[in-house]
């Protein structure tokens, strides 16, 4: 395939996701040996698309904790994400740790077949998506492999001190006001942690959510940043923010 013709493709693959970076492969010097050019790198630059989510960049670049609240399609996890990618490559923190409840969408799935990891694919499948495209499948296995990244349900979190990690908790507002406390807590030396979540979609009962309420009080705490992010910010189709503001 040629320069131009590669590039296009490129080009065409970072229009699956408005906040995915234009990926453009880099220079790349032929093998001594084979004579072959080496697998290229590609830079990823992510940017911005609206004020609030400025605000939640430049939290991720400040803050020890970082709550990120607003609905589907602002781009929460994806920056968090991408942000936690950033200091592993940087060499700022050892290992991504991603977590998020496992929490039927007001649907029952009944049993699952397969060991505890297949049971928890369909939960933590948005985490793989985001990572693929960071890294790329064969890296992003790779880094799993090695425990360089883990990705668990919040239940495995209970006792955990994570020092020099980027730890990213989603769907919090499917957590409880204990849960979300307990996982606040698991904050080691070194770490940044990243609670996202929309208190409009909880798959709770009412009033079980903690999400909010630990948001209310946090916001006072210095260190700690609160991002709230409005149907503005949506950038998924743009009927999802149409929809949004009148469901």
């Amino acid at each position: 395939m040629g320069k131009r013709s590669a590039r296009k493709t490129w080009r065409q693959d970072a229009r699956i996701h408005p906040l995915m970076p234009t990926l453009m492969p880099e220079e790349t010097a032929p093998h001594p040996i084979s004579g072959k050019a080496s697998q290229p790198r590609y830079v990823r630059n992510i940017k911005a698309k609206s004020a609030n989510q400025a605000a939640l960049l430049e939290a991720l670049d400040q803050d020890a904790v970082v709550l990120a609240l607003g609905p589907a399609g602002t781009g929460k996890t994806y920056l968090a994400i991408a942000k936690a990618v950033e200091a592993l490559e940087a060499g700022k923190v050892e290992r991504i740790v991603l977590t998020r409840p496992a929490v039927e969408a007001g649907e029952t799935l009944g049993f699952l077949p397969g060991d505890l990891q297949a049971k928890l694919a369909p939960y933590l499948k948005p985490f793989y998506d985001a990572l693929g495209e960071r890294l790329g499948g064969k890296r992003l296995k790779q880094l799993l492999a090695d425990g360089v990244i883990e990705i668990a349900p919040v239940a495995y979190m209970r006792g955990r001190t994570l020092n020099n990690s980027f730890i990213v908790i989603d769907e919090a507002q499917n957590c409880t006001f204990g849960q979300i406390k307990m996982l606040l807590t698991r904050l080691g030396w070194q770490s940044t942690m990243v609670v996202a979540g929309d208190p409009e979609q909880t798959d709770l009962l009412p009033g079980m959510s903690g999400l909010s309420d630990v948001a209310n009080r946090l916001e006072a705490v210095g260190r700690i940043s609160v991002v709230r992010l409005t149907d503005a910010d949506v950038v998924r189709h743009p009927l999802v923010a149409s929809m949004l503001a009148v469901l």
